[in-house]
């Protein structure tokens, strides 16, 4: 294996905590205001890994646990994307049913922390989140679907290497309202949020300071950086670019992919919760769709 591979992934373990940022002063120019730097999450994890954890004396070790499964799932679904175009660390036939389940398990160990507090107001946001992850599981697994057989191939490295077609614009657009709920951003949840009766992944991190706190930050921003590279990987194919160049155009993608949650931030609310599984079905109807046309043609 040469060394493209490793060096993409440690470009995007560098630069997760910058997306959140991107879109936050995106969000923050286009509504007139100054708002954060688009480093602030670099010196909030610094802070954070400076100070000291509390500990409720009701939580057991799998509140402890949460944190390290935060930032170790991504981690190792990241090692199964070929984020250099080429290949990735590790793949092997049907690694993406493993790349979805990684990050499940890293969201089902963040809802039994959060049911371990015994806290009311936590307890209601994990019930929340596995309520909508169950809506988005199926839009991911559309999507790989339709990469499938547009290729043939049962591995991400061959999956996401597929000429441009319609049905992959529609599998794009899905992975993005993917990303919105994953990473529990507008229209799903609102991550400024303060307001514990309508909070979903803020509420269900409560709990959590200083190093756990800092690895559950650092965590959502990988699963972001993740799910802003599967959309430019899926509309740019980049298996025969040099790897720099790959790695460049990822980047790129990456950020532009973090303005566009910052523009829809600031052009829409947050949807009702009743309207949140209208719009996670829209993602999975979008990557049906795909699924059709690409059977058509």
């Amino acid at each position: 294996m040469t060394a493209g591979p490793l060096l993409s992934l440690a470009a995007v373990l560098l630069l997760a905590p910058a997306l959140p940022g991107i879109a936050t002063k995106t969000k923050s120019l286009l509504t007139g205001r100054r708002g954060a730097p688009v480093l602030q999450l670099y010196r909030d994890l610094l802070r954070l890994l400076r100070k000291g954890a509390v500990y409720s004396t009701t939580t057991t070790w799998m509140f402890r646990l949460a944190p390290v499964a935060g930032v170790v799932t991504p981690l190792l679904a990241g090692i199964l994307l070929p984020l250099d175009g080429g290949g990735a660390v590790l793949r092997f036939s049907g690694d993406f049913v493993a790349f979805a389940a990684l990050l499940a398990l890293g969201r089902f160990t963040l809802i039994l922390a959060a049911l371990d507090t015994g806290s009311s107001f936590e307890g209601m946001g994990a019930s929340r989140d596995a309520a909508f992850a169950s809506l988005v599981e199926p839009a991911l697994f559309l999507c790989f679907v339709v990469l499938i057989l547009a290729t043939g191939q049962l591995s991400l490295s061959g999956m996401l290497s597929a000429a441009p077609a319609p049905s992959l614009a529609m599998v794009a657009v899905s992975l993005f309202f993917v990303l919105l709920a994953e990473t529990s951003r507008v229209p799903v949840d609102d991550p400024a949020t303060h307001l514990e009766l309508t909070m979903i992944h803020e509420v269900a991190v409560l709990d959590h300071s200083g190093p756990d706190l800092a690895l559950l930050l650092y965590g959502g921003a990988l699963r972001m950086a993740l799910f802003a590279a599967l959309p430019v990987s899926v509309l740019v194919s980049r298996t025969d670019w040099s790897a720099p160049l790959a790695l460049a155009v990822l980047v790129a993608g990456m950020v532009v992919v973090a303005v566009a949650v910052g523009i829809i931030e600031s052009s829409m609310a947050r949807l009702r919760l009743s309207r949140v599984p209208q719009f996670l079905v829209a993602a999975s109807v979008l990557a049906s769709l795909g699924v059709i046309l690409q059977l058509l043609t």
